[in-house]
């Protein structure tokens, strides 16, 4: 146990400062900070708010995963933090603090790739991930299938949202009910008490023709909402739990179906389920029904794991530090579009001279500062 990396995570990709701590596969601290309530009143995530409240965040939150996890900054490995894709300005607050403690603890830095984390993260609850591992990622950003053989340097896309994700249309269709932000969990309360076959809405790119693994949310979504208008203006009451059970199972029928597709397609027999609609509990269960029902191995961590945290990017830290794969240079920048086929983005080859692979370069930095970013 002692002898597997060390690794803290920090994640800033959106409106959630998250920091993990992880020994190998074991989850030792999950701080999180959200700053959701502060983008309530605007409906949805206003990036500059997002960045300065990571700014705020920051340091309590390592502080407080540090403490919980009962270590110093010290013992610690690695620094992993989330690279892209996400919000820039937020990003780069997360970039910019994980560089700061590598740098004056002397350890290597890793950036990773926030898709890839939401991957990695299932190893925490369910042990070492199946190589290959099918992943469907479904989140306020991301409608992804993934085909990963190795989750610190093979990830394949096979299929990918062509319009809105899946997250974005539960807060849109939330906002046309005024349910509030974010939409997902309080569709999810209110379709318990609906009839989810009450309403016929449309199931999008699951035609003969259209994309097997593509998905398309932005047909439905404004399918539901022009029902919603059209009973509206009859001056009719809208049956706001039969609209979000209907709705909820349009977009889980589709996502359910084409993951089971994939699976059987590439002959992947797990899949695993990530990401902050992961929560969902329709989702889960159609997901369920569909995976036992084709022999299908079903991975999906508890919902807290699924929306974004530190944890996810500690994870896929301690995989790397694990695999020996190469750190990060200290010129590592934030990129939001980081394509999910860069799990991490490795340094340059000039690097490796400074001992920083080895996680005990730079001990030019002075010990003082090293003694007041922590002791």
């Amino acid at each position: 146990m002692a002898d597997e990396p060390l690794v803290l995570g920090i994640e800033t990709s959106c409106d959630e400062t998250g920091v993990g701590i992880v020994r190998g596969t074991t989850l030792l601290a999950d701080a999180v900070a959200s700053s959701v309530d502060e983008h309530a009143r605007f409906g949805g995530v206003v990036p500059e708010v997002a960045s300065r409240a990571h700014l705020e965040a920051m340091v309590p939150t390592i502080r407080r995963a540090l403490k919980d996890a009962g270590i110093t900054a010290k013992d610690l490995d690695g620094i992993a933090v989330t690279a892209g894709p996400g919000l820039a300005g937020a990003l780069l607050v997360g970039v910019s603090a994980a560089k700061t403690y590598a740098y004056a603890l002397g350890k290597p830095l890793y950036g990773v790739n926030h898709l890839a984390s939401h991957i990695c993260v299932d190893q925490l609850e369910h042990g070492k991930l199946p190589e290959p591992t099918m992943a469907l990622l479904v989140s306020g950003g991301h409608s992804s299938l993934l085909l990963s053989s190795d989750i610190t340097s093979d990830v394949r896309p096979l299929g990918a949202t062509i319009d809105d994700a899946a997250g974005e249309a539960f807060d849109k269709i939330a906002r046309v009910l005024n349910l509030g932000f974010p939409g997902g969990p309080v569709i999810d309360r209110y379709a318990k008490e609906g009839d989810p076959k009450a309403i016929a809405f449309p199931r999008g790119l699951t035609g003969p023709r259209d994309a097997a693994y593509d998905f398309s949310f932005s047909g439905l979504k404004t399918a539901v909402a022009r029902w919603i208008e059209a009973r509206r203006a009859a001056g009719e009451d809208v049956p706001v739990r039969d609209v979000s059970a209907s709705f909820q199972e349009a977009v889980v029928d589709v996502l359910t179906r084409k993951a089971v597709r994939a699976c059987k397609d590439e002959g992947v027999d797990h899949l695993m389920i990530g990401g902050g609609v992961a929560a969902n509990s329709r989702l889960r269960a159609l997901a369920q029904e569909r995976c036992e029902r084709a022999g299908i191995t079903l991975r999906v961590p508890r919902p807290k794991l699924c929306t974004d945290n530190g944890a996810m990017v500690a994870a896929l830290g301690a995989e790397m530090v694990g695999r020996n794969r190469q750190p990060s240079s200290w010129d590592l920048s934030a990129d939001s579009s980081l394509p999910v086929t860069e799990p991490h983005v490795p340094g340059h080859d000039q690097d490796h001279d400074h001992g920083h692979q080895h996680g005990h370069g730079h001990d030019h930095v002075h010990e003082v500062s090293k003694e007041n970013l922590y002791s």
